[in-house]
């Protein structure tokens, strides 16, 4: 078996994950029986680092577990990235505003009694801002967030 990178570090749930898969398919081959997966799953569910969860593969062939990387965040030291990185201030702007604007020229039309077609105007700036940033622009920090999310997970 090939050294475990740092054998005093601790796992994280996903790596415990990692290793019950990998022990589910040493059962699946036969390699190990039904009492010993229960045997060596509770340990992996008791392991705390990876010296501990890698002594209970030391007999066996690969699969292994894989343990997860952390991975180093851009921006500022001990802050979080943020979500709203590569959005453009203008479109923040935009899409902070919009639903202001539906808002308030609905509140507009009922007050002033100013006629219905006035609610083309931010139905036209959400067409322009489609056209300039493409379609669903005003949630686009939530694609971001998601495609990150999907970066991290693997």
């Amino acid at each position: 078996m090939s050294e475990v990178p740092s054998p005093r570090l601790r796992i994280s749930d996903q790596d415990r994950e990692s290793a019950l898969t990998a022990l589910g398919e040493h059962m699946t081959v036969g390699r190990i029986d039904i009492d010993e997966f229960g045997d060596r799953s509770a340990r992996i569910t008791a392991a705390k680092t990876r010296g501990e969860l890698a002594q209970i593969f030391l007999d066996l062939p690969e699969p292994h577990p894989r343990y997860d990387t952390p991975k180093a965040a851009v921006g500022e030291p001990g802050k979080p990235a943020s979500t709203w990185a590569g959005i453009s201030p203008t479109q923040r702007v935009m899409g902070a505003l919009l639903p202001i604007l539906f808002i308030a020229t609905i509140a507009l039309i009922i007050t002033t009694g100013i006629t219905w077609w006035f609610i083309l105007v931010p139905i036209g700036i959400s067409a322009v801002g489609e056209g300039i940033w493409g379609k669903g622009w005003e949630n686009s920090h939530k694609k971001l967030g998601k495609q990150r999310r999907r970066e991290l997970d693997g």
